[in-house]
């Protein structure tokens, strides 16, 4: 599952942009073989008071931290890979906003640790996992 986290200030996304920049988010790890519903993306608005960077206050800034557990990248070539894609789906939403501060950070948790509905994910490349990704949703397996 990758969760991603946004943390912002005020006027950093419009509702259109929040669902614009998920549905990008889970159209890659759907192009990479995850079902869609893997995929949580959470916005969560932090006013510039509340929001430090270096022990002080940011008028505009954006900090988001991303989960990886249903896939881990195996060397350090495929992190670099992830962290420009990353970046590479983030700037063009980011760049238009003068003097923000933004950056983001991945981290790769194990599969032991994780469930939906109660339910242990299929293995990695399974035909489970494969008929998860077409129904969109999970089932007993």
């Amino acid at each position: 599952m990758p969760l991603w986290t946004i943390h912002h200030t005020p006027g950093t996304f419009t509702a259109e942009d929040k669902r614009r920049l998920a549905s990008q988010i889970a159209d890659h790890y759907e192009k990479a073989g995850l079902p869609r519903f893997y995929v949580v993306t959470l916005f969560h608005e932090t006013r510039p008071e509340d929001f430090y960077v270096g022990g002080e206050p940011t008028p505009s800034g954006v900090r988001i931290a991303i989960d990886h557990i249903a896939r881990r990248n195996p060397d350090e070539e495929t992190r670099r890979r992830t962290a420009q894609w990353i970046k590479g789906m983030l700037e063009p939403h980011l760049a238009r906003h003068t003097g923000l501060h933004w950056e983001f950070h991945v981290d790769e948790t194990s599969r032991d640790l994780w469930m939906i509905n109660g339910i242990v994910p299929p293995p990695e490349g399974s035909e489970a996992e494969r008929n998860w990704a077409q129904r969109n949703a999970p089932s007993a397996y």
